[in-house]
């Protein structure tokens, strides 16, 4: 099947913010968008009960479908409704999908968000790139403030000492999507032995061979790498971190970074997994 951008939607307000922030992306990279509710009856339920709650998912993912395509006109909205496990089926999603998009929660008054249990499973086990949403992003984003939120830079977290492919294309391509720039931070929390500037420079060099049209600022100092990487969310379009694959079959590590950087980050957050 032809990947799309993926988002899983429950009717909360931080899934219909998910799937928001899903449908310009879908637009940007000219792929179809495709909603997934997850329902898992409950097992003592009377029949008749599961089935109005079946009705009113697949009503709540008809509402939404709709209105996103009034919004987005000229993007292919589907949607499924696909019984099991939340987690289970969101990463199952993600395998068919080119990028998966999750809605997460803001904590009221004190700062920071709460990622659920099955956004976290779902991170720490999809293999294609996840992004969490925060709650409220709709907003930021309606039409009169896009534009200025467009031009804000791709921030893209990057460890000098062990620099993967997938993360940094990521952020390249995400900001020559938006035409706008790429700010690499690296942090450390000791006194470096080397040139850290220089080291970020030279694995950054031919990344911009590659994306002449994109803008990069280097940004490597001492510092907590996650709080660096949230200072910087604050004017960022998108933060990208990267997440190591793990053979673990279970447990939701995803590393301290990008663990802290989901729960604080006031921008949205692409999780790219790789080896």
């Amino acid at each position: 099947m032809p990947r799309t951008v993926t988002v899983g939607i429950d009717g909360s307000s931080e899934s219909r913010a998910a799937a928001e922030w899903a449908a310009r992306e879908a637009r940007l990279l000219g792929l179809p968008l495709r909603l997934v509710h997850a329902w898992q009856p409950l097992e003592q339920a009377p029949l008749l009960c599961a089935e109005t709650d079946r009705d009113a998912a697949e009503q709540m993912l008809r509402d939404a479908a709709e209105g996103l395509r009034l919004r987005h006109p000229g993007i292919e909205v589907t949607v499924e409704h696909l019984p099991g496990r939340p987690a289970e089926v969101l990463c199952r999603a993600a395998e068919e999908a080119g990028l998966l998009v999750l809605g997460s929660r803001a904590l009221g008054g004190v700062g920071g968000f709460v990622l659920g249990s099955v956004g976290l499973s779902v991170v720490a086990h999809a293999e294609r790139p996840v992004v969490l949403v925060r709650a409220g992003e709709r907003a930021a984003d309606e039409p009169e403030a896009e534009p200025a939120r467009a031009h804000r830079p791709v921030v893209l977290g990057l460890d000098t000492a062990a620099p993967d492919d997938g993360p940094i294309r990521f952020a390249f391509e995400a900001a020559a999507r938006r035409n706008t720039s790429l700010r690499a931070v690296h942090g450390r929390r000791a006194p470096a032995a080397g040139n850290e500037s220089a080291a970020l420079s030279e694995v950054l060099r031919p990344w911009r061979q590659e994306y002449p049209d994109v803008g990069v600022v280097e940004d490597a100092r001492f510092g907590d790498a996650a709080q660096l990487l949230v200072d910087a969310s604050r004017e960022a379009s998108l933060v990208v971190v990267g997440r190591r694959v793990r053979p673990r079959p279970f447990g939701t590590r995803i590393g301290p970074v990008a663990h802290n950087v989901l729960h604080h980050a006031t921008a949205p957050v692409a999780v790219v997994a790789h080896d």
